[in-house]
């Protein structure tokens, strides 16, 4: 048990200090009877921890291991350490509150090139353009329909020049029996005349393209009667 162990770690301690006080009396050739007698222990405790005066002297020449030596905490190295801690945390939360305000930065930088017209429009899929500019057309030939009566089919010439987009919307009756050529042709006409510069004179061609075409098939009965505005109308 460990009452054992302690004893026989006590009965080597005492001997080896018993041998050295011996020594240092300059009696060097003294007996094991009198280490033992000097230790207070029995021959054959001596000769569990020795065995004989040899393996004594050997253990008296070697150094017994020195205790752990645990450093007391440094109040000084303690303070240095909670200060750099500190500097850390505010090193962190300044570099994060840099990184917000440099994300906001450049969200808003973002957000105002987008909503430059042109920029917007270049960043605009072909296919949504497409359906807004269609959309747009739509309304507007509604719009214009609401003075007709289902008697007067009519014609929409429609135009994005931001988005370079052109729509045609015709009545359905229209559409049934001129098909698409002229109205694909009056289109190609406006989209080329815009890709040049000169967007007037698509839409006076494209007039004449769709007016040919409604004379063809809807020849004019009696005197003619204006019932929309002659002019391009800009929204």
């Amino acid at each position: 048990g460990h009452m054992g162990e302690n004893d026989q770690a006590d009965d080597r301690t005492r001997l080896l200090a018993s041998a050295r006080t011996i020594l240092a009396r300059g009696d060097n050739k003294f007996s094991i009877a009198m280490l033992c007698a000097e230790a207070g222990v029995t021959r054959d405790v001596f000769r569990a921890h020795f065995g004989g005066k040899a393996a004594l002297l050997a253990a008296l020449m070697t150094p017994e291991p020195a205790e752990p030596v645990v450093a007391a905490p440094d109040a000084w190295l303690e303070r240095r350490l909670r200060v750099f801690e500190r500097a850390m945390q505010e090193l962190i939360l300044r570099g994060l509150t840099t990184y917000a305000i440099l994300q906001l930065g450049v969200f808003l930088i973002v957000a105002i090139i987008v909503a430059l017209p042109g920029v917007r429009s270049a960043l605009t899929p072909p296919a949504l353009k497409s359906y807004r500019v269609r959309q747009a057309a739509r309304r507007h030939f509604a719009s214009a329909g609401a003075r007709l009566s289902k008697d007067e089919p009519h014609v929409l010439i429609f135009a994005s020049f931001r988005d370079r987009k052109v729509e045609l919307v015709a009545h359905s009756n229209i559409h049934q029996i001129v098909g698409e050529g002229p109205w694909n042709a009056a289109i190609a006409a406006v989209t080329d005349a815009m890709s040049a510069g000169k967007p007037a004179d698509g839409f006076v061609k494209a007039i004449e393209i769709c007016g040919a075409a409604l004379a063809q098939h809807f020849p004019p009965t009696g005197a003619p009667k204006n019932r929309l505005p002659n002019t391009i109308l800009e929204t």
